[in-house]
């Protein structure tokens, strides 16, 4: 198989989606340059890029919906400064170490369908980067129980809210009990999923949950 692909990147090399220098489907300098997200959210939840640019939401659309998990490396390398950069302020400021880094999950149905999680992807490469020293992965504590209709087609926010409600639980609670959590997602629109994650999170006896996402 290695081969097969060898030979397909020679033939068809692939090329950013931005500005089609080859290597990657967006490269480092095209995603770093991208505007960041302007839209307001929740104060805990970190969103870097803005959405509605156009490489951002194709490259999200790639990796979550054909499969390019090269693009799950490339989020996770500028996704790994801001949080270390918010971490220095929460360490000194409110005792925010030896963080637990959670990937919101998805259903059991939607990861056969797609068969990975993307934000459990990010995750992995983050503990890659970071070698332990800041945080340790923790892929089995946050358990998605029901497969609601999907948050992205639903445009009303009360909507998004309700159709959220209830559709997490927790593993293995004593890992998470008075931890310091970081949610992992791809992108948060009204935060309805990473507020109800956090919810979930905190009534298992997490002490601190913080949130970041590609974009917003």
């Amino acid at each position: 198989m290695w081969i097969l692909n060898t030979i397909l990147e020679i033939v068809f090399p692939t090329r950013c989606i931005s500005c089609g220098v080859s290597g990657a489907d967006l490269c480092i300098a095209c995603l770093s340059s991208s505007p960041n997200a302007e839209r307001e959210s929740a104060k805990w939840i970190f969103p870097l890029f803005d959405y509605r640019h156009p490489p951002i939401k194709k490259s999200v659309w790639l990796l979550k919906y054909n499969g390019k998990k090269k693009l799950a490396q490339v989020f996770a390398e500028v996704l790994y400064g801001r949080i270390l950069e918010e971490l220095g302020d929460l360490s000194v400021m409110e005792n925010f170490h030896n963080a637990l880094l959670v990937p919101v999950p998805l259903s059991s149905s939607r990861r056969r369908e797609r068969g990975f999680n993307q934000a459990e992807l990010i995750c992995k490469n983050l503990v890659t980067l970071d070698k332990n020293e800041n945080f340790k992965l923790e892929n089995d504590v946050l358990i998605k129980t029901s497969d609601q209709k999907h948050q992205a087609h639903i445009e009303n926010r009360r909507d998004r809210l309700q159709n959220i409600i209830g559709s997490f639980t927790t593993k293995n609670p004593e890992r998470i009990k008075n931890r310091n959590i970081i949610l992992i997602d791809d992108v948060t629109t009204t935060g309805a999923t990473l507020g109800e994650a956090r919810k979930t999170l905190k009534q298992a006896g997490a002490k601190k949950v913080i949130a970041f996402t590609i974009a917003h």
